[in-house]
């Protein structure tokens, strides 16, 4: 029987980055991976194919060149689902080979199967061949799979979930997600940029409530331009699949509303992998609902040598933050002494079409908590840059304490969020104030500038006038 100082089940991005840190330190470490590939959910169902998908809807539909600038290019009759899916196979392909490499070059011990727990340090694994192996530590990275209710008929055809909808033979004319979450959102964005009618559904009045609102009224406003009816308050009754697969698909809401559409995507809520783990008869705590796994501030479950990190624990589910949480886990199971916790100040990147990302506080935090705050707000298209690239929509909010001037939340949405947003993150992380931005200089034009225009207009707000900028 193979021993280890290490097991890691998943080689999703926490698992990886956890079996390879081990291994750096000269930890014998093993990683036990179910698929035949590697990178998880991260690499070929969620974090990076979504985004390809975006990038590609964006660049066949036309939306780079007419939104930003000005060169109207309409989205071409002959482009087929394979021009469609070509790059993001190919990237799922790169990552994942990528992923594999890492391990080999660490010589991390690689074995494909089932893993179940026979005790604390004793998996067995089922794959090609039955295998026992022995871990003083183990580190569960078995990520998460969509939610799949009873009452909806699932084809993997026309009625998708979060992953199988990755793999559709042709473009829908109209589809119909529930769950105006993240997931929900995005694909939302991206059918509607490659001219496909969305409804979004959400069973409550709000969506992404941890943005701030501001942000997200923004975004409402544009979605609605782009196409998609966002219906609030409202969920399935009924999925009626007509015999003729031609024609549409019969979907009653709960209000008695009807909707015809090509094709249905349920976007509400992921499981943790855990039902083949059979942790719980060793005193592992597992939530009954979601399935994930409940561990402590250093992922420990409550069994000492077993720990548990990214999209199996829950909230927040990022492919950022789980990288680290493996890390995190590492350094608690070794004494490495060098990443004692995950970064405090998080950035949330929304891979929309437009994009979103917020880092800190938002306006309705700083209400919450009583602040004394203030806002400041630059858009897109009053920079230079912005102009040069013929941005319409797109802003950066800053929220500041009054008493001090210090930045306790950076929000933007538009064109590189996702890509700004991280001056945001060191900003707050280091406490600077809206006269620190001011006397910081950016290279002229870009887009960074937004940060310094909203400093000036944080400045006008908290004096009662507009400053000259």
């Amino acid at each position: 029987m193979d021993a280890y100082d290490l097991i890691v089940i998943g080689t999703g991005p926490a698992g990886e980055k956890a079996a390879v840190k081990a291994a750096y330190f000269g930890y014998r470490v093993a990683v036990i991976e179910k698929a035949p590939h590697y990178g998880g959910a991260g690499v070929h169902t969620g974090t990076l194919p979504s985004k390809t998908l975006k990038e590609t809807a964006l660049y066949y539909s036309g939306k780079y060149e007419k939104g930003l600038y000005g060169i109207d290019r309409e989205l071409s009759k002959e482009t087929s689902i394979s021009d469609f899916m070509h790059r993001k196979d190919y990237i799922i392909q790169s990552e994942n080979e990528s992923v594999r490499n890492n391990l080999l070059i660490h010589k991390v011990d690689i074995y494909h199967g089932i893993a179940t727990f026979m005790d604390a340090t004793h998996i067995h694994i089922r794959g090609l061949k039955e295998q026992i192996i022995e871990g003083k530590n183990i580190i569960i990275a078995t990520g998460s799979y969509p939610s799949r209710p009873k009452e909806i008929p699932f084809d993997n055809k026309r009625i998708h979930d979060s992953d199988t909808i990755l793999d559709i033979k042709h473009f829908p004319k109209s589809i119909c997600i529930i769950g105006a979450g993240v997931i929900g959102c995005e694909y939302a964005t991206i059918f509607s940029t490659m001219g496909t009618k969305v409804f979004l559904i959400n069973r409550n009045d709000k969506i992404l409530t941890f943005i701030d609102q501001e942000i997200i009224q923004i975004f409402l406003k544009q979605i609605k331009r782009d196409g998609v009816d966002l219906l609030l308050n409202k969920s399935i009754k009924s999925i009626e699949v007509p015999r003729v697969k031609e024609d549409p698909l019969h979907i009653e809401l709960d209000t008695g509303e009807i909707l015809h559409v090509d094709m249905f995507l349920f976007a509400a809520g992921r499981n943790g992998n855990t039902k083949e783990l059979q942790v719980e008869k060793l005193g592992v705590e597992v939530d009954e609902k979601r399935e994930t796994i409940k561990v402590n501030e250093r992922y420990q479950t409550a069994v000492p040598n077993i720990y548990a990190v990214g999209d199996v624990i829950g909230f927040p589910a990022l492919a950022n933050t789980s990288m680290d949480q493996g890390r995190v886990a590492v350094s608690h199971i070794f004494n490495t002494g060098d990443l004692e916790q995950i970064a405090q100040v998080i950035p949330y990147g929304i891979y929309t079409v437009p994009e979103i990302s917020t880092a800190g506080i938002s306006e309705e935090d700083a209400q919450k908590q009583k602040l004394s705050y203030n806002v400041g707000i630059a858009r897109h298209a009053d920079m230079a840059r912005g102009k040069i690239m013929g941005a319409k929509d797109g802003m950066l909010k800053l929220i500041f304490t009054n008493e001090d001037r210090v930045i306790r939340g950076v929000h933007i949405i538009g064109h590189l969020a996702t890509e700004l947003i991280h001056h945001g993150v060191g900003l707050i992380e280091s406490k600077r104030t809206l006269n620190d931005v001011i006397s910081k200089m950016y290279n002229f034009p870009t887009l960074h500038d937004l940060y310094k225009y909203a400093a000036y207009d944080g400045l006008g707000n908290l004096s009662g006038h507009k400053i000259k900028k």
